[in-house]
């Protein structure tokens, strides 16, 4: 599979924009105009979860969560995204077009700096991308059947994964600048690659015995969380070695996983499916020197311990294995039309962002569990319209 990158900035510098107003994006080129008539077409968090963006049938948005805002727009004439992949809270958006009328291909990626309001680099393929995944040293373009990285500043291409069909475009990356961490699916049912880039190093991890469904990884790329098609269970793997170090059950019938999320203290994991209910899960892993700044070159198969103990009087080799999974600590329930994406936020929080254009931030009790307490509720934007 063939692709194309067309430059035109010799180097690419990603600036941050907190210190500016609500953002680093200035004025519109020519082309753009607001409209208050734009559909929701996708929805996609930030690395570190302290902002989303939504892809517009006329452009696309950036909100900050805590407090909730929006922080700039961009309108176009032209149609909208169904991609728009941040880079924590740079200037730098990798676009990919979709929705209804869009004029922008969907094989076509677009590096779009917003302190120059143009797009400086393209990425063409022969077939449709299924997802954009960015690091501060890496453009990470993910195919149904192939994966291709390029370095960030000079858009050489550094790796080719072939992976087992991936429609819905899987992909993890780690965003510590001591690790380079990649996890996507194998090329067999149920399996995961993790590529070390730093290590020169390949584990292949088999997490389930169904296709994969959902993932995603710690910032520092040591633990790995999966769920297959079936939707029951949620695994915690040690990305160094594969060791299986935890199972959460998030229920008994099958569902489709939308999203999965692991605090930044590693304390809990959120999932998110279409029954409608938000799960929390407390885990009983341990990174261990999790504050030290040891290179990744340093780092072993020891620097991740599970801490995990059998049930008292279950043996999983006799009784079916739901007695011996762990089930949820806290819910918080959503309406099951449509999809949400959860995220942990502070002092036990969690945010959720739906495809019906409602935001949720809701806390948990860190000692009780049950039922979470719903704090804020806002409406940003109107679903698309079904045609």
């Amino acid at each position: 599979m063939a692709s194309t990158v067309s430059n035109s900035q010799g180097t690419l510098h990603p600036r941050g924009f907190e210190s500016r107003n609500n953002g680093a994006f200035r004025s519109p080129e020519p082309g753009f105009g607001d409209s208050d008539g734009a559909e929701l077409v996708s929805v996609s968090w930030n690395q570190d979860y302290s902002c989303f963006s939504s892809g517009t049938s006329h452009g696309f948005r950036i909100y900050n969560c805590e407090p909730f805002k929006e922080t700039f727009r961009r309108e176009l004439k032209d149609g909208g995204f169904k991609i728009v992949e941040m880079l924590f809270r740079s200037n730098i958006l990798a676009l990919v077009g979709g929705g209804p009328n869009s004029q922008y291909p969907s094989n076509k990626v677009l590096i779009w700096d917003d302190h120059q309001s143009r797009c400086i680099s393209e990425f063409s393929f022969r077939s449709e991308i299924r997802a954009v995944k960015l690091r501060r040293d890496r453009i990470v373009v993910v195919l149904e059947h192939k994966i291709y990285v390029y370095n960030f500043m000079d858009l050489r291409l550094l790796h080719q994964i072939e992976n087992l069909a991936n429609p819905r475009g899987l992909c993890c990356l780690s965003h510590h600048m001591n690790t380079s961490v990649l996890a996507c699916p194998g090329v067999r049912r149920g399996e995961v690659r993790v590529e070390h880039f730093g290590l020169n190093m390949v584990q292949i991890i088999n997490a389930h015995d169904s296709n994969i469904a959902c993932m995603t990884m710690t910032l520092d790329g040591l633990l790995l969380a999966t769920a297959s098609t079936k939707g029951t269970l949620i695994r915690i793997f040690n990305t160094m070695d594969g060791t299986r170090l935890q199972e959460v059950r998030r229920g008994t019938d099958r569902a489709d996983i939308y999203s999965i999320a692991l605090s930044p203290n590693v304390q809990w994991l959120a999932v998110s499916s279409d029954k409608g209910t938000v799960h929390i899960f407390s885990l009983r892993v341990r990174v261990s020197g999790e504050d030290s700044h040891s290179s990744e070159h340093e780092t072993s198969s020891n620097s991740l311990q599970a801490l995990v103990t059998p049930a008292s009087g279950v043996n999983p080799g006799v009784l079916p294995s739901y007695f011996s999974s762990e089930w949820s600590f806290a819910q918080f329930h959503v309406p099951e039309v449509t999809q949400f994406f959860a995220a942990f936020g502070a002092l036990n929080t969690i945010a959720i962002i739906g495809m019906d254009g409602s935001f949720y931030r809701c806390s948990f009790d860190p000692v009780n569990g049950g039922e979470m307490t719903q704090l804020e509720y806002v409406r940003f934007l109107k679903p698309e319209t079904p045609r």
